[in-house]
């Protein structure tokens, strides 16, 4: 699978009063520094080509667009290069918890807002890593715990992402290919208003249904 086609089905467009409106959560712009890696993989780079080919009316990223929690020389040349390349796209970011001093790099770029969260047509979205704000919306979308799935058979596990609902909440896999995610039975705790949940739907990126998952 190419990125372009890693980014389709980790991404979801839906359409809104905006227009066609493409959700991505958690990109991670310069996990490499936080990670050990010493090659650039211009992940960076290879999103925003694919945004600019999607040209959607409306993008909006779920939180933690940024990995480092700081705002170091390297990762705001990292963001100034990756919303240059954007610049044509109106973009909304719900600030997630690795998107701290984010403000002083999208204070640039007039096309670019970032708020706690947004709701669009009585739809909620908003990172996941705080209480829900007092709004009534019908559904919500958001990212945060990087959801996957463990397959176990014959001693053998393989983790895959997926697209996880808890009634009328959607969480979003990590749109970052070289991010593995968290089993979304325990990552589910991260998230304060759901952490209680019982169980959910889970889905793979390409549409098939796994069915219910107790957590």
């Amino acid at each position: 699978m190419d990125s372009f086609e890693a980014f389709e089905a980790l991404s979801l467009e839906i359409e809104t009063s905006r227009g066609r409106t493409l959700l991505m959560a958690d990109p991670h712009i310069g996990f490499e520094l936080s990670r050990g890696l010493r090659i650039r993989t211009h992940f960076e780079e290879e999103l925003a080509g694919f945004i600019v080919d999607k040209d959607p009316d409306l993008l909006v990223l779920l939180g933690d667009v940024k990995e480092p929690i700081g705002l170091s020389f390297t990762v705001k040349r990292l963001l100034m290069g990756f919303f240059s390349d954007i610049r044509d796209t109106p973009t909304v970011i719900t600030k997630g918890n690795h998107d701290g001093r984010i403000e002083e790099v999208t204070g640039r770029f007039p096309h670019v807002e970032v708020v706690e969260h947004a709701l669009i047509d009585g739809r909620l979205f908003l990172h996941g890593h705080r209480n829900l704000p007092g709004l009534e919306f019908s559904e919500a979308y958001l990212g945060h715990i990087h959801p996957a799935y463990t397959f176990r058979r014959g001693g053998v596990s393989r983790k895959a992402k997926i697209f996880f609902r808890v009634g009328k909440f959607l969480i979003l896999p990590t749109v970052n290919p070289f991010i593995e995610g968290f089993d979304v039975r325990q990552g589910i705790r991260m998230i304060p208003f759901l952490r209680d949940s019982g169980e959910g739907e889970a889905f793979l990126p390409e549409g098939v249904y796994l069915g219910r998952v107790p957590l």
